[in-house]
């Protein structure tokens, strides 16, 4: 069995609002991310899949549980201990020209992690830069260019160059192909699946669209209003699921299935809150309970599948 790069134990995030509430985003999640393999985390808007991200690389404090980098715990680091974690795990965000400073020149924008852990001289900037575009397919002439000057799947691109100089063991894409056209969003995905399979890098990656990512996912995560309730690999997902959420997220697929039973290209499933409230009713999810290795499902649904046998 591949050993865990980083895992979640237990991950959950509270929200105090200004009126007094409270929202709980992630409750009681639990994760792994192994070595080489990408995890894909699935569900509607305000399911908690981007505050379990934000939570794995460390810009939102849990309320409960904990976040380890191998074994080690990273919640409470400081100083060059924090800077290792942060060298360590790298994120790709869902608004590519948001994710550069206007003005900077693209070879400085992708060198930006080294220029910040002082590990690079300013005279290797331009080499260094002009091998990370080649890496993700892209010309090394673009060093000279200001992200205004590339389209959204050129900047992603860039993006992930940036992620990729420090070399580091985990991957963490956030909606990083939901801002570009359908082109683009294949191409991305080949890149990412080429880069891990040449780096042995662990991928996290949260998104809408199941079939654009499920046949490069390794492990399916499906959230619901913050907790999983379903998990299983990703080869089992069209067969297999037995969540009704999960069903229906695959039903929200047009065409769902080749001649081999495998997921086609999709319909993006953006808009699946109001069919999913439909559908799926309000139920709050229950313990996940394993119907079979790598396959957990929250109680609720793993009882409505054995009185179904019966």
């Amino acid at each position: 069995m591949t050993a865990p790069v980083m895992r979640a134990e237990g991950l959950t995030k509270i929200f105090r609002l200004p009126d007094g509430g409270r929202l709980t985003a992630c409750e009681d999640v639990d994760i792994t991310l192994p070595e080489g393999q990408t995890v894909v985390v699935v569900g509607e808007s305000g399911s908690g899949k981007s505050t379990l991200l934000r939570m794995l690389i460390g810009l939102e404090e849990p309320t409960g549980g904990q976040v380890l980098l191998g074994n080690r715990p990273i919640q409470g680091l400081r100083g060059a201990r924090l800077r290792e974690v942060r060298r360590r795990v790298q994120m790709v965000f869902q608004d590519p020209l948001g994710s550069f400073a206007p003005r900077m020149r693209m070879a400085e924008a992708i060198c930006a992690p080294l220029i910040g852990h002082g590990l690079i001289a300013r005279e290797e900037i331009v080499p260094k830069a002009r091998e990370m575009l080649h890496l993700v397919g892209l010309p090394g002439h673009f060093v000279v260019r200001h992200p205004h000057q590339l389209s959204g799947g050129q900047l992603q691109r860039c993006a992930i160059a940036r992620a990729l100089t420090l070399d580091p063991q985990v991957l963490l894409c956030d909606e990083a192909t939901s801002a570009l056209d359908v082109s683009a969003q294949v191409g991305i995905i080949a890149l990412l699946a080429r880069l891990q399979a040449e780096r042995g890098i662990a991928i996290g990656f949260v998104c809408h669209d199941l079939a654009l990512v499920a046949r490069v996912a390794r492990t399916i995560v499906v959230m619901r209003r913050g907790r999983v309730v379903e998990q299983l690999p990703a080869d089992e997902l069209v067969a297999q699921a037995r969540h009704p959420y999960t069903r229906m997220l695959l039903d929200s697929v047009l065409d769902p299935r080749d001649r081999d039973g495998r997921l086609e290209r999709p319909a993006a499933v953006d808009a699946l809150d109001l069919r999913g409230e439909r559908r799926v009713g309000e139920q709050k999810a229950g313990p996940l309970v394993e119907l079979s290795p790598g396959h957990l499902v929250a109680m609720g649904a793993a009882e409505r599948l054995a009185g179904e046998r019966r």
